[in-house]
């Protein structure tokens, strides 16, 4: 049998909203109630999960998640990513440029690959033929060259055969050194000019001659 101890000695003051606590004799008379709770707090537990039907629904939105930040990841532009693109190259020096530089100290060879001192034979008239042999350009340059300046056909690695009856120093660059200083290419169809003066100063450079009147003017003033 059960008796009031709420107001008896051994039991600390408890909220008067509780009303009298009787505690009984025997603590299995509590079982039924300590039952109840424990029910009651498993209730509360599961009231704080995700309920089964939830959990396939939130593994999705996961899943689309992941999907829609590695599309992301994937397409943004950044500096730096994917195939770079080629650099373009320079453009070719334009033959204005070489206007007062010096012609460089290139040893030519002759046909018998006798090395042969490009600037001793200033001034000079410069013929590149390496693309094309182009005879009436020589003949046409050789005939109009004042006296003193030598005119010079370059090959690419023999020399090329002069036209008969000029005098004209013909010479081959097995090392395309002249071609690589002037950055111009070799034309089928086209001869380049280059016109140096006795200090070895270029003073034209005509990259496709037309015609002598293209240096004609230039080649007159290197015999002063």
């Amino acid at each position: 049998m059960g008796k009031p101890d709420a107001d008896g000695p051994g039991l600390p003051d408890l909220p008067p909203e509780w009303g009298r606590v009787v505690v009984p004799d025997d603590a299995s008379a509590l079982a039924e109630e300590a039952e109840q709770l424990r029910r009651e707090l498993r209730m509360a537990n599961r009231s704080r999960r995700w309920p089964p039907a939830a959990l396939p629904v939130v593994l999705l939105l996961v899943a689309v998640i992941a999907a829609v930040a590695g599309l992301v990841t994937v397409t943004w532009p950044r500096a730096g990513r994917g195939t770079p693109e080629p650099a373009a190259a320079g453009p070719d020096p334009a033959p204005a440029q070489f206007i007062g530089r010096a012609l460089p100290a290139l040893d030519l060879v002759d046909a018998g690959q006798s090395p042969v001192p490009l600037r001793g034979l200033l001034p000079a008239l410069v013929l590149l033929v390496d693309g094309c042999a182009c005879p009436h350009r020589v003949v046409e340059a050789a005939a109009t060259a004042p006296v003193g300046v030598t005119v010079v056909t370059v090959g690419a690695r023999t020399p090329p055969a002069a036209p008969v009856g000029t005098e004209v120093r013909a010479l081959g660059d097995p090392a395309g050194g002249l071609r690589a200083f002037l950055h111009l290419p070799a034309r089928a169809d086209a001869v380049t000019a280059l016109l140096a003066d006795r200090t070895g100063r270029i003073v034209l450079v005509v990259s496709e001659v037309g015609s002598v009147a293209d240096y004609q003017r230039e080649l007159a003033g290197l015999a002063g």
